[in-house]
């Protein structure tokens, strides 16, 4: 995927587009996370960034870069549909690594500590 594509997709957005994307991403990250689990090597720092959208102790800058890569993330239709076996996820790979790259340092042990704990629980279910 180009650079540029990815910078058009990562663009933080308005309050609104945020509000809406926060909204979208509660609703279906699990389900899209509980699919991905295999097929995304770094599911923990994901989730992580998920946490990370979500605290209101994150610059708004951050938490739009975020929430732009998991509103992609759960989009079931993308680049590369996600149904497709063993590609369907490289494009959303893609995205979030470089959304996680870009904030990586706000991105507290506290997050990372919850996204430990949930997928720790979602292995036991």
């Amino acid at each position: 995927m180009e650079d540029v594509k990815i910078g058009e997709i990562l663009a933080p957005g308005s309050e609104d587009d945020n509000r809406r994307r926060e909204e979208r991403v509660r609703d279906r990250f699990w389900k899209t996370a509980r699919r991905a689990a295999r097929q995304v090597p770094f599911m923990e720092d994901v989730v992580a960034g998920y946490y990370c959208a979500l605290d209101r102790d994150t610059p708004p800058r951050v938490r739009g870069i975020l929430l732009a890569a998991l509103a992609y993330f759960i989009l079931p239709l993308d680049t590369i549909p996600d149904f497709l076996a063993g590609f369907g996820f490289t494009d959303d790979v893609a995205v979030l690594m470089a959304a996680l790259n870009a904030v990586r340092t706000h991105v507290t042990p506290v997050h990372r500590q919850a996204a430990q704990r949930t997928l720790e629980a979602e292995e036991q279910r």
